[in-house]
């Protein structure tokens, strides 16, 4: 995960080959509503969903999740909950 004053991204990466596996980010096209803001909580949650729906369609279904020194609130918590939405385990 990565937030920025910007913008909001998360990948999965394999860990023993070293690739991204799938990756979302808030500023891709229809990911976030019209109109709205690519760095709130409905976006992180948008980009968790869409991360577990990837990854649910590249095989992965459980992960280890690092928050890269974030806490556990706000965008990195609705992130996670996006991606537990999708069926993403972790």
């Amino acid at each position: 995960m990565f937030r920025s004053l910007r913008c909001f991204y998360a990948q999965l990466i394999d860990d023993e080959s070293g690739r991204t596996l799938v990756q979302a980010r808030a500023t891709e096209p229809g990911l976030v509503e019209a109109g709205g803001s690519v760095r709130g909580l409905a976006a992180a949650r948008a980009v968790g969903r869409a991360l577990g729906e990837r990854a649910s369609a590249a095989g992965v279904g459980r992960v280890v999740f690092d928050r890269s020194g974030y806490l556990y609130h706000g965008q990195v918590r609705a992130a996670a909950e996006g991606a537990r939405e999708a069926g993403l385990e972790f």
